[in-house]
C-alpha cells in the first residue's frame, strides 16, 4: 500500500464524521447508531439521506451544502477515495454530512426500519453480466425497502444506457411511482441546480460525449418484487474503473490519445 493511501487511512481513522465498523464488530453486537443516526450522530430530527457508492464523496457534501436541512451519508467501501469528500466536508464545517465506509449489501445491519428518507445513486457501476451485484437489482432494492420510509424516493444518475434501461424496466415491473426521467439530463427539463451537480467521474463521461441519464421513482413496500424480463443491450464501451468484460471492445479512446 503507498504512502498516500496510508496518510489518507490514517486522517480518515481521526475524522469524528466517518464511521469505519468491521464485519467481525458488527457480529460481536449492535452497531450503536442504527435507527439512531439523526438524533446521536447527527444530534438533530432531520431526515436522512444517502448516497450508496458515493466514491470520492463529492455529490454528498455537495447535496449537504445545498440542504442543510437534511442529513447527508456517503456510503462506500473504498476508504481512499471516500478521503476527499470526507476532508471537504470537514474543512468546511459542515455538519449535516457524515461518510459510512461498508460494503452496501451490509447496508441493513447500519440503519434501522424506515431510517431513510432518500437514496441516490450516482453511477455506479451497470454491472451488466452480474445482476445481484446491480444496485437497482431487486434484491437490492428489497433491503432499500427495509431502511427508507414508505414511498421513499430513490434517484438514478448515470452514463449507462444499460443501468437506465434495466432501472426502468425495474420500475415498470414492480408498478413503483416514475416520478421523472430523462435519457439526456443536459438537453431536458428537469435539469435544475442540484442534477446540475458533477462529479469528477461525471465529467469523464461528459469529456467523452456521452449523455447522462436520470430517473427518480418512489418506492412502495407492498408488492411482491420481481425482476424483468427484458433484453437489454450492453454499453458499448469501456467505463473507468469496470472490468473489460463488461462491456464489448469498441471502446472509444480517451481524449489526447
Amino acid at each position: 500500500m503507498g504512502k498516500n493511501k496510508l496518510s489518507k487511512f490514517a486522517d480518515m481513522a481521526t475524522y469524528e464524521h466517518v464511521v469505519q465498523v468491521s464485519f467481525s464488530q458488527l457480529q460481536e453486537k449492535e452497531f450503536e447508531y442504527r435507527g439512531k443516526w439523526n438524533k446521536v450522530f447527527f444530534g438533530n430530527d432531520n431526515p436522512v439521506i444517502l448516497e450508496l457508492g458515493c466514491g470520492k464523496g463529492e455529490y454528498t457534501v455537495k447535496l449537504a451544502q445545498h440542504f442543510p436541512e437534511f442529513n447527508f451519508i456517503g456510503v462506500d467501501i473504498k476508504g481512499s477515495r471516500m478521503w476527499k469528500g470526507a476532508t471537504q466536508a470537514k474543512e468546511m464545517g459542515l455538519t449535516n454530512v457524515g461518510f459510512l465506509r461498508t460494503n452496501i449489501e451490509n447496508i441493513c445491519m447500519f440503519f434501522g426500519k424506515s431510517e431513510v428518507a432518500e437514496i441516490w445513486l450516482t453511477f455506479p457501476d451497470p454491472q451488466m453480466k452480474k445482476n445481484r451485484k446491480r444496485l437497482t437489482a431487486t434484491n437490492f432494492i428489497a433491503n432499500y425497502r427495509i431502511i427508507m420510509v414508505p414511498n421513499g424516493i430513490i434517484h438514478l444518475k448515470t452514463d449507462s444506457n444499460f443501468m437506465y434501461l434495466y432501472t426502468e424496466a425495474m420500475v415498470a415491473k414492480n408498478k413503483f411511482t416514475l416520478i421523472r426521467k430523462t435519457n439526456d439530463l443536459y438537453h431536458s427539463e428537469i435539469l435544475d441546480e442540484v442534477l446540475s451537480i458533477q462529479t469528477f467521474y461525471e465529467k469523464q463521461w461528459l469529456d467523452r460525449g456521452l449523455s447522462i441519464k436520470y430517473l427518480s421513482f418512489g418506492l412502495s413496500h407492498s408488492n411482491e418484487l420481481y425482476e424483468p424480463d427484458v433484453e437489454i443491450e450492453k454499453d458499448p464501451y469501456r467505463s473507468f474503473g469496470r472490468s473489460a468484460k463488461e462491456a464489448s471492445p469498441k471502446s472509444p479512446p480517451k481524449e489526447g490519445t
